[in-house]
């Protein structure tokens, strides 16, 4: 990024001022733009300031470049890995373009590693050759990252015997993939996306990918598993009960088994859950009620479902006519719950599968029992 922000400098007859966001001030971008006034008075020469990692400042602090974008002081160009859309002040992207610069393929990373062989400026006076499926092995290997493959070459041409890279020397030289995953960055929350929308989707074998991804970039199992918990309830639900059950114990197996290990634990819960029957029946539900009660209030409590401790509680009617399900058959009596102004309002409404086909005739046997219980008690 630092390189195109020079070459665009070049192209454009402007003076290229680097700032680094991490360690630069407000008060280094006031000076910087102080000179950048001088330059073009005195000198007719336009300035191109390159911000590298703009995000590191925070939206109130990047308003400092705003009104010299504005007036045409300088010519700003902010380089981040983060998704410029929660990163950057909206007011400042509104007056900017956005260019994303995707991973370089394995072909041309190859064709990177094949000009630093032979280029004088690299490893050309060497006149060392690689083997094809080594350079391919770098290549594929640099997740899109032209450095991380360059990298690689070079420790690979520090440790070549007999002016050969072979297949095995770039194995050791690039020990581990570089996965690109920050947890703070937006990968790490398109990964855990990946992952929760494979169980969701029930795609077994995409669920598994996205774990092993997680893992070996080095994310927190803990982190993953307390995912898993939650997609227990939300996404299966009552369709498969023993979700909750399954999660809770994979949770309780990291904790005690810890890294490597713990991975097939992880893997035996991620399988459960991407093959268990789905519904958000109880997450829609709770979203319902929650909905509800914000909207409603506090409504009163019904006076026959009160408690009433007291003798003047209950001549003032707290409990009066309120019917003890034991007494009825089926274990269920015919009485209002919600508060007067919600009843017969539904949350809750299972689908029919899994455990919750079996739910929903138990709720038609209940309500075949109320109707029986009516006029009793």
């Amino acid at each position: 990024k630092t390189t195109l922000g020079q070459v665009i400098a070049n192209s454009s007859k402007s003076r290229f001022v680097y700032f680094s966001a991490v360690l630069g001030s407000i008060k280094d971008v006031r000076e910087i733009v102080a000179e950048a006034k001088q330059q073009r008075a005195y000198h007719g020469r336009k300035t191109l300031l390159f911000v590298d990692e703009i995000h590191r400042f925070n939206k109130a602090q990047q308003d400092a470049f705003l009104p010299s974008v504005e007036k045409g002081e300088v010519t700003l160009i902010g380089a981040t890995t983060e998704n410029p859309s929660f990163e950057v002040n909206s007011a400042l992207l509104s007056r900017s373009r956005v260019f994303v610069l995707e991973p370089l393929g394995a072909e041309e990373l190859k064709i990177l590693l094949q000009r630093a062989l032979t280029d004088d400026r690299g490893l050309g006076p060497r006149q060392l050759t690689a083997e094809n499926d080594a350079l391919d092995f770098l290549a594929e290997q640099a997740d899109g990252d032209a450095r991380i493959a360059l990298g690689a070459l070079e420790v690979a041409a520090a440790a070549a015997q007999e002016q050969q890279i072979s297949l095995d020397i770039a194995q050791e030289a690039l020990q581990k993939k570089a996965l690109l995953y920050d947890k703070g960055a937006e990968e790490h929350y398109n990964v855990i996306s990946a992952f929760i929308k494979s169980l969701r989707g029930s795609d077994a074998d995409a669920a598994l990918y996205w774990l092993d991804w997680m893992l070996e970039a080095g994310e927190d199992p803990l982190f993953i598993v307390r995912r898993m918990v939650i997609f227990a309830s939300e996404d299966v639900g009552n369709a498969d009960p023993r979700a909750l059950q399954v999660a809770l114990a994979v949770q309780q197996a990291v904790h005690f088994v810890g890294l490597p290990e713990a991975r097939i634990n992880l893997a035996q819960g991620v399988t459960y859950l991407a093959t268990a029957p789905k519904s958000n029946a109880s997450y829609v539900g709770i979203n319902e009620a929650q909905a509800e009660v914000r909207n409603s209030g506090a409504l009163p409590v019904p006076k026959h479902i009160c408690n009433a401790p007291t003798q003047l509680m209950k001549e003032q009617g707290y409990g009066k006519g309120y019917k003890y399900a034991h007494d009825f058959a089926g274990g269920s009596a015919d009485q209002q719950h919600l508060p007067d102004r919600l009843a017969g309002k539904k949350f809750y409404r299972p689908t029919e599968r899994g455990y919750e086909k079996i739910i929903v005739e138990r709720m038609r046997y209940l309500e075949e029992m109320k109707k029986s219980t009516k006029d009793k008690g």
